[in-house]
């Protein structure tokens, strides 16, 4: 039995896990969703919330979404179940918002009524008042600049912000104003699901597509699951490549092909694209293969898009491969990653993966299909090498990329500039734009510290870093990418049109 950190870990899994059950049984109704609630939450007492009616329309919000439902309404939207160009995929759980405090600056106790003042001698829009021996600001004329924060000699104005708002990098988390709940502004939302990971009340979930996957799994219809090379942290020490492959086909895929054979073809072919942009006289050129940090730079800088790679992203790469071999195949991406959800959507890209589901989907099933991991056999997984199955780390694309310029002797300078997190990426994106990047190359990863902290993860990356780096050096002897492989990949095309 997988044990999971948080009981919020639990929560979700379990609705997704009865969704799944229903979906396979072919039994999934609006009827059969409203019943969740109540095979999850038993009894009448509550563990989370104010009453367990709470606790059970939160439940009930989460199966609809995770069924294909709008978490707020009954009727199915056909569409929904469908990934589409644009599709907003992270969406709040209204039920779930706790209506965080929204004050970002207040006075705490311990200010001391000095004369100096120097709170309110920074204020520039006359916020600040004094009564009772002590400071106020007002809410209604503050305009969150902090200045007066970093005044205060004695740290009496304390800094609060939502969790969910303070790790969006685009601003697209906002907050109600008249009710306080938390809301996505789509148009600048880039689906990194950072907020999603940072709610601690499991207020903000993605959109899933384990329904029509479980349906076709029961049904024994042709389908290749591509795994992340970050899938290698989630399940253990224990847990090597070939449990994990002999695991997912036992749910009923074909075979399991792994992204980081496609990261090998993708490490070739954009270091040869890096080559020639740096003999053109670009200033820089960035990665592609991290939908969230392609769609930041979309919405929020579009005179750098020029800068992006043109080359797949190992997944796209991975896909295109197995239709090459078998058109009539069905692909799913199993990762980390809720932003692959909606990269697998672009126009561009459409018809390479049918469906993407993150890790946390696939723990849920393990457990729908009644698959043990922890009993499966070995199987042989020796196809990538090390710095492919890197990727799913910061800094691993780069690693990559160095080792293919060393080995093939090109004549580049090769200068990296390795960032993750929204509040970094911002940082390098700005001094690119402004023409003083100290570099010639951005590896950017949306999720701090790459993929193996991404939404879609089952466990923090705090233990699954050690396993990945243990078990990636392991798994394979190839330090270098096999040409055996790169020949199949020859006439696959690795560009994003």
């Amino acid at each position: 039995m997988f044990q999971f950190e948080t009981q919020l870990k639990k929560l979700k899994h379990d609705v997704l896990t009865e969704v799944a059950k229903l979906a396979k049984d072919d039994k999934l109704t609006i009827e059969s969703i409203e019943r969740i609630p109540y095979e999850i939450i038993q009894g009448n007492k509550a563990m989370y919330r104010c009453c367990v009616y709470k606790e059970r329309a939160i439940v009930l919000e989460r199966a609809k979404l995770a069924s294909g439902y709008l978490s707020n309404g009954d009727n199915i939207d056909d569409e929904f179940v469908d990934i589409r160009e644009d599709d907003q995929i992270i969406y709040v759980i209204e039920a779930a918002c706790d209506r965080c405090p929204i004050n970002k600056f207040s006075v705490t106790d311990s200010c001391r009524n000095c004369i100096a003042h120097k709170c309110r001698e920074v204020c520039n829009f006359g916020a600040i008042t004094y009564a009772g021996g002590r400071a106020y600001i007002n809410q209604e004329l503050c305009k969150e600049c902090g200045m007066c924060k970093n005044a205060c000699p004695y740290n009496a104005i304390a800094e609060v912000m939502r969790p969910c708002k303070k790790v969006c990098p685009t601003g697209a988390l906002d907050i109600n104003q008249s009710d306080r709940r938390a809301m996505i502004k789509e148009e600048v939302c880039v689906n990194c699901g950072s907020c999603m990971n940072a709610c601690p009340f499991g207020a903000i979930s993605d959109k899933s597509l384990i329904v029509p996957v479980a349906k076709r799994l029961k049904r024994g219809r042709k389908m290749y699951a591509i795994v992340a090379p970050a899938i290698t942290g989630q399940f253990g020490p224990k847990i090597s490549y070939g449990k994990i492959k002999n695991a997912i086909k036992k749910l009923g895929f074909l075979d399991m092909i792994e992204a980081a054979c496609g990261a090998d073809a993708v490490t070739v072919h954009e270091s040869k694209e890096f080559l020639e942009r740096m003999e053109n006289g670009d200033l820089y050129m960035t990665n592609s293969c991290c939908p969230g940090f392609l769609n930041y730079i979309e919405k929020t800088m579009p005179s750098e898009v020029k800068r992006t790679s043109g080359t797949v992203s190992p997944m796209i790469a991975t896909a295109r491969y197995i239709k090459s071999l078998d058109k009539d195949a069905k692909v799913v991406f199993i990762g980390p990653c809720t932003a692959k959800k909606s990269e697998a959507a672009r126009e561009a890209l459409r018809g390479a993966v049918d469906y993407v589901l993150t890790f946390e989907e696939l723990v849920a099933l393990f457990s729908a299909f009644d698959v043990d991991i922890e009993k499966c056999e070995e199987e042989v997984v020796d196809d990538a090498s090390i710095f492919g199955r890197g990727f799913g780390a910061q800094g691993g694309l780069t690693a990559a990329i160095e080792n293919y310029i060393k080995s093939q002797g090109l004549e580049v300078s090769f200068k990296p500039v390795k960032v993750s997190g929204g509040s970094e990426i911002k940082k390098t994106m700005t001094l690119a734009k402004l023409g003083k990047l100290q570099g010639n190359f951005i590896e950017g990863m949306m999720c701090e510290g790459g993929c193996i902290n991404g939404a879609g993860t089952i466990i923090s990356p705090f233990k699954s870093k050690l396993t990945f780096n243990k078990i990636n050096a392991q798994a394979t002897k190839k330090s270098v990418i096999s040409n055996e492989k790169l020949d199949e990949y020859k006439e696959i095309d690795l560009e994003r049109h």
